[in-house]
């Protein structure tokens, strides 16, 4: 069974598949496609309830999303997996994505770190990084930014996809603008969640780094770390540290009861590694992406 699922941005299309033993659901898959950039890959997702398992269907679920990815002119298909660091080659997740043709492609690490952070140490850090960025200002805005820089950080989020290390995946640069952004943002507050961003703001009035923070309402007792990066023409000035600190002591004053922070990062991500080793992130799983890669 096939249906349409909600895109979370105007540059996506989801669609959602079912399996049913009689009218028992036992497996769902989804499939994203990106309209914008990234047309030839597609984004794949299998979910089989662990007593309907090693019966066939997780594979003929993931078979049919390979074939309907191809039928849309997908070549590079992807598909990802959180197991334990120990079984980064033995889990059942990574034998059933080379069962059929995918390959390890990306190792990402998530972290976590429990909050609250006491502000003794958030002052500690912001002092080691404030020498270095005296000629750019950090500012931190909830859900909305402000209209002047929406431009130059579309600019900056677009790069995040082609400067963070992702393996065997090669990316191109993102296609988000002004209005895809406040599209999204739209989306994100429909869904519950509230949006710290801190970002680094340069003398032309430029946002050249940033930090994102994301709290749902749903789950009580973490907040996600989305997407922190630095303009490669202003790295050196310490401006990823001061951007994830400030952004963590705004969103702790706001949210108080919060308990973990939860953020993923390639293991060959060196810097960002070293500054969520810093601040004291400590890694729980792996986050592995395979890929499939379609010759027509």
């Amino acid at each position: 069974m096939q249906g349409d699922a909600p895109a979370r941005g105007p540059g996506e299309k989801w669609q959602a598949f079912a399996a049913y033993d009689g009218d028992e659901m036992v497996g769902t898959g989804i499939l994203v496609l990106t309209l914008l950039d990234n047309t030839e890959k597609a984004y794949l997702g299998v979910d089989v309830a662990p007593a309907n398992r090693r019966r066939g269907i997780g594979g003929a679920l993931l078979e049919h999303l390979c074939a309907v990815a191809a039928e849309h002119g997908r070549t590079v298909l992807l598909i990802d997996s959180n197991v334990p660091a120990a079984e980064r080659e033995t889990h059942p997740y990574v034998r059933f994505a080379a069962k059929h043709g995918f390959s390890l492609a990306n190792v990402e690490v998530r972290r976590v770190l429990p909050l609250p952070v006491p502000a003794e140490r958030l002052d500690a850090w912001e002092q080691e990084a404030a020498p270095y960025h005296r000629d750019y200002r950090i500012e931190t805005f909830v859900d909305d930014l402000p209209e002047e820089l929406l431009e130059s950080y579309c600019y900056l989020s677009n790069q995040l996809a082609i400067d963070a290390p992702t393996g065997e995946v090669d990316f191109e640069a993102e296609s988000m603008t002004p209005e895809t952004f406040r599209i999204r943002q739209q989306k994100v507050k429909e869904q519950g969640r509230t949006v710290f961003e801190t970002l680094a703001i340069d003398a032309a009035g430029d946002a050249v780094a940033q930090s994102t923070l994301a709290v749902p309402s749903e789950d009580p007792g973490k907040v996600h770390q989305w997407g922190t990066l630095v303009r490669k023409d202003h790295r050196g000035h310490r401006l990823g540290l001061a951007v994830k600190v400030r952004n963590l002591r705004a969103m702790q004053q706001a949210f108080p009861n919060r308990r973990s922070v939860v953020t993923t990062n390639s293991e060959d991500n060196d810097h960002m590694v070293a500054i969520n080793e810093l601040m004291g992130f400590e890694p729980v799983e792996l986050a592995v992406e395979f890929q499939r890669r379609l010759d027509h």
